[in-house]
């Protein structure tokens, strides 16, 4: 009875990992006319299989990692943009810098998925490791 127990529990916890869809998410930010606005616009797709993820709830928040809790943006609700799996945002930071957008999706599929990027005066990309 016991090992029927184990079976029967082994396959529901790895039919739920199956089915649990994991977030990527690529994300481009452009400067706004006005210093320190950020027109932004997220795709978002299932990492194992690349099918872009629509029709979900989508959230972003940021905060800055060199000063956690100091600075950071409350979250903003996300548009669904023309593409499939496309998402439109605009962020408001208090300065430049290093941020870590927190990107929390609803519905169909639950998950957050976290993206550092560095915004500078005119420029946004890829957030570089720190030195020690």
């Amino acid at each position: 009875m016991a090992v029927a127990l184990f079976a029967a529990a082994a396959a529901c916890a790895a039919g739920g990992a199956e089915a649990q869809v994991r977030a990527k998410a690529d994300v481009r930010c452009e400067q706004a006319p006005e210093v320190l606005l950020y027109d932004c616009t997220v795709a978002l797709a299932d990492s194992r299989t690349g099918e872009p993820l629509a029709g979900l709830a989508v959230t972003v928040g940021a905060d800055m990692p060199s000063m956690a809790g100091a600075h950071s943006v409350r979250p903003v609700a996300a548009a669904e943009g023309p593409a499939k799996g496309t998402y439109r945002f605009g962020l408001e930071l208090e300065m430049h810098g290093d941020w870590a957008l927190m990107i929390n999706l609803s519905g169909a599929t639950r998950d957050r998925v976290v993206k550092v990027l560095r915004f500078e005066d005119g420029r946004v990309g890829e957030a570089t490791p720190s030195r020690r």
